[in-house]
């Protein structure tokens, strides 16, 4: 089964932190990716960079609205993601848990599925 673990994080929060802590932090996210991807669980990993470069559209009655970052409204932010081939969903939320994301943010984590469901 594939889950997906979101980095949910404050939309400051790396700028906060600074260049030395950031660095560190994304260190120790590239070593749980390595383990991960040794373990054969790891699909995909991403980082995603802030609002501001970020753009949300919508259609509504056939006109496009574009919506350019950052959102002033948005008390969080998607940061990155993991993708997961996972037996169970006790087996994902195991790996939320070590994350080490999960120590300065949330990890959401979320089976991949159809939308119609």
């Amino acid at each position: 089964m594939s889950y997906m673990l979101l980095i949910v994080e404050p939309p400051n929060q790396r700028v906060e932190r600074g260049e030395a802590a950031g660095r560190e932090v994304y260190d120790q996210m590239v070593r749980f990716a390595a383990d991960l991807k040794e373990r054969g669980k790891l699909v995909a990993v991403e980082s995603l960079t802030s609002q501001k470069d970020a753009v949300r559209v919508q259609v509504r009655g056939g006109q496009p609205k574009v919506l350019d970052g950052p959102f002033a409204e948005a008390k969080e932010m998607i940061g990155g993601f993991f993708l997961l081939n996972c037996e169970t969903r006790e087996e994902a939320v195991a790996i939320a848990q070590a994350c080490p994301a999960a120590s300065w943010c949330t990890v959401e984590v979320r089976k991949l599925g159809p939308c119609f469901i």
